[in-house]
């Protein structure tokens, strides 16, 4: 439905979605972005231009470009604008790669990654939240990115290997069939941990080596195995 309300509001005037919080938007990058440190250019073009209000419900709306999560709906949330951008940052994606992205959620950080990369394939649990994110990101014109409904934990082997791998939401710890998908000469950037969580960053060499590094404390809900309705 809100696709739909979406689709009506850029057919009646296509500039709207993008430019009624330009100003709002140029504001949470310059103060809570770029004041915090994040440099890639790309990524601060990227947080700019994509239109988070169109990514929450429309009771969170005015609430878009705070530096905060927000819920979406399904015990899910939206990431803070700052955790967003410093994840796909840490990600260090290139024109060519093809990502993979676990926890869906609204779709906004497969819509900030689109832009960036040549394929995003996300997928999502909550199979009313894949549906909604699929159907928003073809209106915004997001063609490159592929949303399936199912579970996180068995990845995609279908379109392995990934360039970069990405988690939006914590396991207890990040499941090897993943890391197994992941390039060699490919990161994956992951909260993991229960109650205390740690934004992992895992590199893999040309000859498959893997090495582990912390980056800082954050807490995500959840990564839940197995599909549900």
């Amino acid at each position: 439905m809100k696709a739909v309300v979406i689709m009506l509001m850029l057919a009646s005037n296509p500039a709207a979605a993008q430019q009624d919080y330009a100003k709002e938007r140029a504001r949470m990058v310059r103060e809570h972005i770029e004041a915090r440190g994040i440099k890639d250019e790309r990524v601060l073009k990227v947080m700019r231009e994509t239109p988070r209000h169109l990514f929450v419900p429309k009771s969170m709306e005015s609430r878009a470009y705070q530096d905060s999560p927000l819920p979406i709906g399904y015990n899910q949330t939206i990431s803070q604008p700052y955790i967003v951008a410093s994840m796909t940052e840490m990600l260090g994606c290139g024109p060519k790669h093809r990502v993979l992205e676990i926890g869906t959620g609204s779709g906004y950080q497969a819509a900030v990654l689109a832009p960036l990369v040549e394929q995003v394939y996300t997928i999502e649990i909550v199979e009313p939240l894949a549906r909604q994110a699929a159907a928003l990101l073809k209106v915004l014109g997001h063609g490159n990115v592929e949303v399936r409904y199912g579970d996180g934990y068995a990845g995609w082997p279908e379109q392995a290997p990934f360039d970069r791998i990405i988690l939006t939401a914590a396991p207890p710890e990040i499941p090897q069939a993943l890391v197994d998908q992941l390039k060699p000469g490919g990161r994956l950037v992951a909260p993991e941990g229960r109650e205390w969580q740690e934004l992992i960053v895992i590199d893999k060499d040309g000859q498959g080596r893997v090495k582990r590094r912390r980056a800082y404390g954050v807490m995500f809900v959840p990564m839940v195995k197995g599909k549900r309705d």
